[in-house]
């Protein structure tokens, strides 16, 4: 046996302090001058630490309407670049519908369309009636965005609330999972998530009759859309509006919104600040409207609907309407994060008490206890000093995964204390091996050294297959799993790459340095 590389030895030497500073943090608060990435301790997950779980369900098929209703405004500028005059232009469900003043401008309105909107199938009805149908690979293509888009959003707007690693994930094809541990105000939670927060800015129709389009007489163009309800006379009331139907700005012009305090009437307020596109549409809308007004609509409801007095550059709008300061700031938080792309519903809510949490930590820690305890003691009666020296490294181990865990941010869950148990199990099942090529070494009639360096290359290709496709598993379930799946598998790969550095690396440098101490060696205590 040779003398073991001292490289290797600074190389554990170098894990260890590393391992033992990430693992402080968990114990007790590190000092000022400590290294920020390893300052911070081990997350706990909605199963330990206590929260709130959701599922939501995305209504994806309004998601495919608000798509068509958006193609209209294409559909009109294209028909209007080419003066192809139309008495009706409408979306309803999956379908636009257009209606010509000249039914033999028919074939050209056709080829245009079909140029614009690809992802239509086109339908002449005869007479100047065209039918637009959105594709079916088109429509599933939008629902799938939908629901990808509905994930981003739902994760800014969680993560302005200050929790740590919120768990939001798909499930089927139209629900989204969503964990926040330590957070327990699930009303607050439900609506900051499921508020819908679409944002329009329309035109007041000043020259529509408001009473008649109330009677039902609305003009061609024009939508009624109501205010906040209020009190009247003792009664309910919510001021009507006829506004242009037409969208001149949306939320998803919208950089950055803030709280602030309206200096008309000193209440809380959004400012809104628009990208440089809604810039330049806020300016040419101020300018081209001056003496008229324009409504701010928020999920259908007419917030307000101020004059404007003059042209408004610098890209920016308030919206007032009596918030309060906690309403205000979510409003901020929902605008700055932008509108969902369709509607969602909370199908599933379970909150998770933190004492719950406390008591599935104490247990899971005491099964991890035990376990170690009977591994310990195990390994040191039947392997005697060998077996001390396994026990030393597991020790390592599990240092080094509490360590390894913290620096990369990871979740520690239930399912995840279930791995570090089983890591455990590796971990010794690795040095067994190597102690019984050993001792099968030394029953061939090998001298102590040649037989330790004999057993630790015999094992060393069975310990790397057998972690190896574990690992593989383990890969595997993190990428298709979800929530405590994903803890698990986290938690598995994290102990099986540890599990192999101390029971190859480490116990072979323990052994040879106390060897090397002894000279020469008759018998080994194994």
């Amino acid at each position: 046996m040779h003398a073991y590389p001292r490289w290797k030895i600074w190389l554990i030497l170098a894990v260890l302090v590393v391992s033992a500073m990430g693992s402080l943090p968990n114990i007790a608060n590190p000092p000022s001058w400590w290294p920020s990435g390893l300052s911070k301790p081990l997350n706990l997950g909605l199963d330990l630490k206590g929260g709130i779980h959701l599922v939501l369900d995305v209504d994806v098929d309004k998601a495919v309407e608000r798509t068509v209703e958006e193609d209209v405004d294409s559909a009109r500028q294209a028909l209007r670049g080419e003066r192809i005059r139309y008495r009706k232009l409408d979306a309803h469900g999956l379908n636009l519908t257009i209606v010509l003043k000249k039914p033999e401008q028919s074939v050209a309105a056709s080829k245009i369309l079909t140029d614009t909107l690809p992802g239509y199938t086109l339908l002449d009805q005869g007479e100047g009636h065209l039918l637009l149908t959105i594709k079916e690979k088109n429509a599933k293509e939008v629902k799938k965005f939908a629901i990808d888009q509905a994930i981003e959003v739902i994760r800014m707007r969680i993560d302005a609330l200050g929790t740590t690693e919120p768990v939001i994930v798909k499930q089927g094809n139209t629900r989204i999972l969503v964990q926040i541990p330590g957070y327990e105000d699930s009303a607050r939670a439900k609506s900051l998530i499921g508020r819908t927060a679409q944002l329009e800015f329309k035109l007041v129709d000043e020259k529509g009759d408001l009473d008649k389009a109330l009677q039902g007489a609305i003009t061609p163009g024009d939508i009624i859309m109501y205010g906040k309800p209020e009190m009247r006379n003792g009664k309910s009331f919510r001021q009507p509006y006829l506004l242009k139907k037409r969208t001149e700005l949306s939320g998803s012009e919208v950089s950055d919104a803030r709280v602030s305090i309206d200096s008309r009437y000193n209440e809380y307020a959004v400012t809104l600040k628009f990208n440089s596109k809604g810039a330049r549409k806020f300016d040419r809308l101020t300018t081209a409207h001056v003496g008229e007004r324009f409504a701010i609509i928020l999920e259908g409801i007419v917030q307000s609907a101020p004059v404007i007095r003059e042209r408004i550059g610098g890209g920016s709008a308030q919206i007032t309407g009596s918030f309060s300061p906690a309403e205000a700031h979510d409003l901020a938080i929902i605008l700055r994060a932008g509108a969902l792309p369709a509607p969602v519903k909370v199908v599933e809510e379970r909150s998770i008490g933190p004492s719950l949490g406390k008591d599935s930590v104490e247990q899971g820690f005491n099964s991890i206890i035990i376990g170690g305890i009977l591994v310990l003691l195990f390994m040191a009666v039947y392997y005697r000093a060998f077996g001390m020296v396994a026990n030393v490294a597991l020790l390592f181990n599990m240092l080094l995964i509490v360590a390894a865990m913290s620096i990369i941010g990871s979740t520690l869950t239930l399912p995840g204390m279930a791995g570090i148990v089983l890591t455990i199990g590796m971990a010794v099942d690795a040095n067994v091996l190597i102690f019984e090529r050993i001792r099968e070494e030394l029953h061939l009639g090998k001298t102590p050294l040649a037989a330790i360096d004999g057993g630790y290359d015999k094992a060393f290709s069975t310990i790397v297959d057998a972690n190896i496709t574990t690992l593989i598993a383990a890969i595997v379930l993190f990428q298709f799993g979800s929530g405590p799946v994903k803890g698990f598998a986290v938690t598995l790969s994290v102990g099986i790459l540890a599990s192999m550095f101390t029971a190859i690396t480490v116990t072979r440098a323990m052994i040879s340095l106390s060897l090397e101490k002894r000279g020469r060696v008759e018998r080994l205590s194994i």
